[in-house]
């Protein structure tokens, strides 16, 4: 299903998106997934959802989930550094809520980086609640992840 939010459209990540999701990817983490971890999400898994959002025909951004009985865990949320603060991580976030809703989950969740106050306000806003810690989560810094919880029903 596409999702049109003004200028920018949310739709299913598709193996012909990689390219400039990797592009996104190696721009925005210092330890981003491999190609072949996108292509085992996208085409292989069939517990797992990937969305990419659009603006003037190029990808800007993406986000996945994890189906895990009756939870949501999203699993990463990445938008283009040359597009970040125009609102487009919402249209990320808004759709794996819609997708959740719409799969009648009950809550969804998420790790967050400690340090990434950027990312813990964009949840918060849609109703994510800090719910615990893990230590040392993030192999390349050791950084502590803030587990995020969401109820949905």
């Amino acid at each position: 299903m596409e999702k049109n939010n003004d200028d920018v459209i949310a739709r299913k990540m598709t193996l012909d998106d990689l390219d400039e999701v990797m592009d996104i990817e190696n721009k925005s983490f210092t330890t981003p997934w491999s190609r072949n971890a996108f292509i085992t999400e996208v085409g292989k898994n069939t517990l797992a959802y990937y969305v990419v959002a659009v603006k003037d025909k190029k990808v800007v951004a993406y986000g996945g989930l994890w189906f895990v009985v009756d939870e949501g865990h999203i699993t990463n949320i990445a938008v283009h550094p040359d597009y970040r603060g125009l609102g487009i991580g919402n249209v990320i976030v808004e759709e794996l809520i819609r997708v959740c809703e719409e799969r009648k989950l009950s809550r969804m969740t998420l790790e967050v980086r400690k340090s990434n106050n950027i990312a813990q306000s964009l949840y918060k806003k849609y109703g994510f609640e800090s719910k615990g810690i893990r230590p040392g989560y993030y192999q390349d810094t050791k950084e502590d992840a803030i587990i995020m919880w969401k109820e949905l029903r």
